[in-house]
């Protein structure tokens, strides 16, 4: 596969800033909204939440409407990860909320007990139930201090949780150990533009808050990292050549560049492009997956379905989650040879790969299916496609324009 295509908006760094759209106090516009299935599940929960809320032709708006409702909408807040960084912009916002578990990918078990701690330290009373949690600060949000470190790393959703309460919270909050990923900078950055003092300092953050309305205007969200990474391995999973634009090499983080070069995949910067080549036959490689700047955990799946192409035994360890590996058995339907243990994957190429009729059921490991797909012998069905387009927008439209011969077929929701 060849050619050029763009890449969407950041599907991580959106969801975040939907959140942070509770807060303003005018009408808010943020350019390059992903036209995903969550942008659409996120703009019904400002809505329920008692925003005015309209999505067009990749600009999200939002405005104020009155006192916002206390409460995310049980049913939607259970299809997205992000349903505790939107409680906790609901209860800084208006001093109380119930909201539901949160859903989302479910390939290992992800523990919101920090989310819940910044609540707590921002003076809420936390009680939880069977079918969600509430939280209220009768005096609403103060200034607080909280630890959002993890066995497994600083959480990036509850560092976000922190800053939004925090913005909220008039006078000077602490974060310690905030995770420091484009999901969070950008929040930083958005929530800056818009007066609210943050200072990083090392291991921690500060947020001063001020009584001042906090302003909407425009903000523009970022080019898609994970997209990008998904384009370049599938060129390279099947010897082509990309070049992806909306996106630079800057933005690419550096343990995915230096993961792809150990790999044989050359990257160039060109006028806010990426252009890539391969140097030969891929290599295999040993890496781990880590916080920003290294080897991104949601491109794990995908570089293994890329490295069944690559000479060699390769290991990839997961260092974010505790275990990541829903796209092991299906990856080994087409043949490859791959294995998981404990929080390694081991993958042995190059591997003639075969078509195969498989499913998943999480945004990345449907993604590293479709890549094995394009780089096997024969016609493949892929099973699992809602959550493809929970993540990716125009993702089969991309790779059919640099060949991909791919048919859809109507699926039910899960």
């Amino acid at each position: 596969m060849s050619g050029r295509v763009e890449v969407q908006g950041s599907k991580n760094i959106a969801l975040h800033l939907y959140a942070a759209a509770m807060l303003v106090d005018s009408p808010l516009v943020l350019v390059g909204a992903p036209a995903i299935l969550d942008t659409g599940v996120c703009a019904q929960v400002l809505t329920h939440a008692g925003m005015t809320v309209s999505v067009d032709g990749g600009q999200f708006t939002v405005a104020p409407h009155g006192p916002l409702h206390p409460e995310i909408h049980g049913e939607l807040g259970r299809q997205v990860r992000t349903t505790c960084v939107l409680a906790s912009a609901v209860l800084a916002r208006t001093g109380r909320v119930w909201f539901p578990y949160p859903g989302g990918d479910a390939f290992c078990a992800r523990l919101i007990d920090r989310h819940l701690a910044a609540m707590e330290a921002a003076g809420a009373t936390v009680s939880a139930g069977e079918d969600g949690i509430r939280a209220a600060c009768p005096q609403g949000v103060r200034p607080f201090t909280v630890d959002v470190a993890t066995p497994y790393g600083p959480s990036l959703g509850a560092t976000v949780s922190a800053l939004l309460l925090a913005s909220r919270a008039w006078g000077r909050s602490r974060i310690v150990h905030p995770r420091v990923e484009p999901e969070v900078t950008e929040t930083a950055r958005f929530l800056s533009e818009r007066g609210i003092h943050i200072e990083w300092g090392p291991q921690e953050l500060h947020v001063m808050s001020r009584r001042d309305p906090i302003e909407g205007g425009a903000f523009l969200v970022a080019g898609d990292r994970i997209e990008a990474a998904t384009l370049l391995m599938a060129a390279a999973a099947t010897g082509g050549t990309l070049t992806v634009g909306g996106i630079s090499c800057a933005e690419l983080p550096d343990g995915l560049v230096g993961t792809l070069a150990d790999a044989g995949v050359l990257l160039a910067d060109g006028h806010g492009e990426v252009s890539m080549r391969t140097a030969g036959v891929l290599r295999a490689v040993e890496t781990a997956t880590g916080p920003h700047p290294g080897l991104p955990t949601d491109t794990a799946p995908q570089l293994a379905a890329m490295l069944t192409q690559a000479r060699g035994t390769s290991r990839i360890t997961e260092r974010i989650y505790p275990k990541r590996d829903t796209h092991v058995h299906g990856l080994a339907a087409f043949g490859a040879e791959i294995s998981s243990r404990g929080q390694d994957i081991h993958v042995h190429g190059a591997t003639r790969l075969r078509a195969a009729d498989v499913a998943a059921e999480d945004i990345r490991a449907v993604t590293a299916l479709l890549l094995a797909a394009l780089a096997a012998e024969g016609t493949s069905t892929i099973r699992g496609m809602y959550h493809l387009r929970r993540g990716y927008g125009h993702l089969l439209t991309n790779l059919a324009t640099l060949g991909a011969d791919i048919t859809t077929i109507p699926e039910a929701r899960p």
